[in-house]
């Protein structure tokens, strides 16, 4: 299995990036505008299309509000055997340290869950830019 780890830093503070992150129906408006265009809660999946034409069907696993850690996982892929994946924050002075990590089967689905990865970083980093209060 495959797993791919991305740390990063967002410019808002962790109270901030956690209420857009924990609205798991509000992905396109509130996280990663931009990255992703339609989200739809359907019982404890969500219907993810992403701006690149991709629509991913995502089990919600667990919404930590005490850990401020997501965690979900793809189901019914016809291009995936397995993608569990969490993204977890920390406060780092007024700033937030994030943490996305990603499993993947097969490992040649990797290259392109990585790239995704990064576009939703590039998304979030956007969407945080400069919201700290200083």
């Amino acid at each position: 299995m495959a797993t791919i780890v991305r740390e990063f830093h967002l410019d808002a503070t962790p109270e901030q990036v956690w209420d857009a992150a924990r609205d798991v129906d509000a992905l396109h408006t509130r996280l990663v505008p931009g990255f992703v265009v339609d989200t739809v809660v359907e019982g404890d999946v969500r219907r993810v299309t992403f701006a690149n034409g991709m629509v991913a069907r995502e089990r919600i696993v667990d919404v930590d509000d005490a850990r401020r850690r997501i965690a979900w996982s793809v189901v019914g892929s016809d291009r995936l055997e397995h993608h569990n994946a969490s993204l977890q924050l920390f406060a780092d002075g007024a700033r937030t340290r994030a943490v996305w990590i990603a499993d993947v089967l097969p490992h040649a689905a990797a290259s392109a869950i990585e790239a995704m990865i990064a576009q939703g970083v590039a998304a979030m980093q956007r969407r945080f830019a400069a919201t700290v209060q200083r």
